[in-house]
Formats: C-alpha cells, sequence, structure tokens
C-alpha cells in the first residue's frame, strides 16, 4: 500500500533505466498502456469491425430491399382488391338493377293474375246467378203449371158429372180398343 501511495506523492520520480519491475505509476503507465491497447485493437480490430459494418450494411439494404419488394407486393395486391371491389360493385348494382327490374315484372305478373283471378270469380258468380235464375224461374213455371192444371182439374171435376165423366171414360175404352185392334 504504501508503494501505491508512494507512487501518487513521488510523480516526477522514475525508476532507473537500467532496472526491470512494474512501474506503478499510475498516471504515467496509463496513456502509454491506453495508446498500446488502441493502436493493437485499431491494426487487429479494423478488419473485424469493418466485416461486422459490411454485415450490418448488408442486412439492412437487404432488408430494405424487403421491405420495398413487399410495399410493391401489397401495392400491387391493393390494385388487385381495388378493381375487384369495382367489379363486385359494377355486380351488386347490375343484381340491384335486375333485382328491381325482377320485382316489377313479379309485381305485375302478380297483378295481371289477380285480374285474370278476379276475371273467372266474376264469370262464376255471373254462371251462378244465372243458373240460380233458371233455376228460379223453372220452379216458377213448375208451380204454374201445378196451379194451372190443379186449377184446370177442379174446373173439370166442377163440370164433369158422373154421366159426362162415365161417357168420356168409355170413349177412350173404346179408342184404346181400336188401337189394339189395329196393332193385332
Amino acid at each position: 500500500m504504501k508503494n501505491v501511495t508512494d507512487s501518487f506523492v513521488s510523480l516526477g520520480h522514475w525508476p532507473s533505466a537500467g532496472s526491470f519491475g512494474f512501474n506503478t505509476d499510475i498516471l504515467a503507465t496509463n496513456p502509454i498502456n491506453l495508446s498500446v491497447v488502441f493502436g493493437v485493437l485499431i491494426f487487429f480490430g479494423k478488419g473485424v469491425l469493418n466485416d461486422l459494418l459490411d454485415n450490418r450494411k448488408q442486412r439492412i439494404l437487404s432488408t430494405i430491399q424487403n421491405s420495398e419488394e413487399l410495399r410493391r407486393g401489397v401495392i400491387e395486391q391493393l390494385e388487385r382488391a381495388r378493381a375487384r371491389l369495382r367489379k363486385v360493385e359494377m355486380e351488386a348494382d347490375e343484381y340491384r338493377m335486375n333485382g328491381y327490374f325482377e320485382i316489377e315484372r313479379e309485381k305485375e305478373n302478380l297483378i295481371n293474375a289477380t285480374c285474370d283471378s278476379l276475371e273467372r270469380l266474376e264469370n262464376y258468380k255471373n254462371e251462378t246467378l244465372h243458373f240460380e235464375q233458371q233455376r228460379a224461374i223453372s220452379q216458377v213455371r213448375q208451380r204454374v203449371f201445378q196451379q194451372a192444371l190443379q186449377g184446370a182439374l177442379g174446373i173439370l171435376n166442377s163440370c164433369l158429372n158422373s154421366e159426362l165423366h162415365f161417357r168420356t171414360i168409355r170413349a177412350n175404352i173404346g179408342i184404346l180398343g181400336a188401337m189394339k185392334e189395329i196393332t193385332d
């Protein structure tokens, strides 16, 4: 410890040139040691440092080139996506327009079908009314005929007495008998 303190105290004291030993004077030996270390590092480390820097430079350049290629690829993909989007939008507009036309056509078809159904129902209604009118007329005719027949029978019954009635029956029997003889 005393040697270290002595070396700080006696800065101007240098050991003799003829002796070999360690110089414990830190302030005197450090600049020399450092310059030797730096010289050796620069001489031997220059190639290694240049190689490291060149490798780093090449990696940075390749990264930049890869980034540029990726950028170009992304730009191409973006352009393709935009073109596809435009195409899909055009198709969507076309489908939308076709859909509107289809809806209008279906609406017209539905209206026409409804009109046809209404017309058929109207015809069926008219036919049903005509049938019911004919049936009612037939019923009225039948009733009138029945009433006329009953009235005629009533008049005949009141006008015919039993003798006239027997004569009419005999005349009819005679006509039937004559017809039988003709056919035989």
